[in-house]
């Protein structure tokens, strides 16, 4: 039977991202997660350490209370894909923001090879169906779009009523054509509509399947 975590690795699986599951620990820590089957290397640099469906599981599994105590992290540290219209959008935009995106990206490929029946890469997995808005806007921000600021132009991801749908906004039209190409090249399902209230047009996006 499997030992469980030691604390200390208890504590690096609790501070994973909730986003992408991406691990910070010494590399002690996090070779041992991954001799556990609970985290691995990614392949490309900077070979950052994941979560596998397995660690996902486990820090899923265990109450917050019940779970080791964990120091809590300034809200900076933990990473979020920008949806936009945050205050902060046009804020940390440079090659660090540049890198960590990608990251989160690469993981997020590693999580659809590894959860995916058949291992595609091509589309969206559970994670991402079950996160819409977070994993549209990943998407979106890897291929470079830019993020609507508080008051700025970009693109703005907002979910709907329909089920396994999000919107996407965009200032003009070329810019709304181009979030669709990008989300199409993800593995979405996007088409164009206008809104009967304000004739606003937008997108209307789903994880593909198939």
């Amino acid at each position: 039977m499997t030992r469980p975590p030691t604390v200390a690795q208890r504590r690096v699986i609790d501070a994973a991202d909730p986003v992408t599951g991406r691990l910070r620990g010494t590399q002690a820590q996090l070779e041992a997660l991954v001799k556990r089957g609970l985290a691995f290397r990614h392949p490309r640099p900077p070979h950052d350490h994941f979560l596998t469906p397995a660690g996902h599981r486990l820090r899923e599994a265990v109450p917050k209370s019940a779970a080791a105590p964990v120091d809590p992290a300034p809200a900076g540290d933990v990473f979020a894909a920008r949806v936009g219209g945050e205050e902060d959008a046009g804020s940390g935009s440079g090659p660090a923001r540049v890198r960590e995106v990608h990251s989160a990206w690469q993981g997020l490929l590693e999580l659809r090879r590894m959860t995916n029946p058949d291992g595609a890469t091509d589309r969206p997995c559970r994670w991402e169906r079950e996160h819409l808005v977070r994993a549209a806007a990943l998407a979106l921000e890897a291929a470079g779009h830019r993020p609507a600021g508080a008051e700025g132009d970009g693109y703005r991801v907002r979910a709907t009523p329909q089920p396994e749908a999000i919107a996407v906004y965009a200032p003009e039209g070329e810019a709304l054509r181009a979030c669709a190409a990008t989300l199409t090249g993800a593995g979405w399902q996007a088409g164009e509509y206008t809104e009967p209230r304000t004739r606003a047009r937008y997108l209307l996006a789903s994880p593909r399947r198939v």
